[in-house]
């Protein structure tokens, strides 16, 4: 979730930008970064490394930010926190039924 909550910080940054001459579009590799966290002992522990997006069309300003991009990518990480949120509610709802179920043991 917290790779989520950068991504989240980067695209809302590319959005507040779209009209700002020279910016480049920043992103997180997303797939890269997920498979370092599983890796990582304990998760979570390093910060996301930001990346400038490939292959974007500059405009005459130099900014290469799309809305349409940055819009569908806005979209994606809300499904992926829901999904995301989702998960840890069932793994909070398993401990305090394993909590509960050992009280009265």
């Amino acid at each position: 979730m917290t790779l989520l909550s950068a991504r989240q910080k980067l695209v809302a940054s590319n959005i507040a930008n779209a009209d700002t001459p020279g910016y480049k579009t920043q992103d997180i590799d997303f797939r890269a970064e997920f498979e370092n966290a599983a890796y990582e002992n304990p998760p979570g522990g390093q910060t996301p490394s930001v990346i400038e997006a490939e292959g974007l069309p500059v405009k005459a300003d130099g900014n290469n930010v799309n809305l349409d991009r940055e819009a569908r990518l806005l979209a994606e990480n809300a499904l992926r926190f829901s999904i995301a949120s989702s998960f840890a509610r069932s793994e909070l709802a398993s401990v305090r039924s394993a909590i509960q179920d050992g009280k009265g043991a």
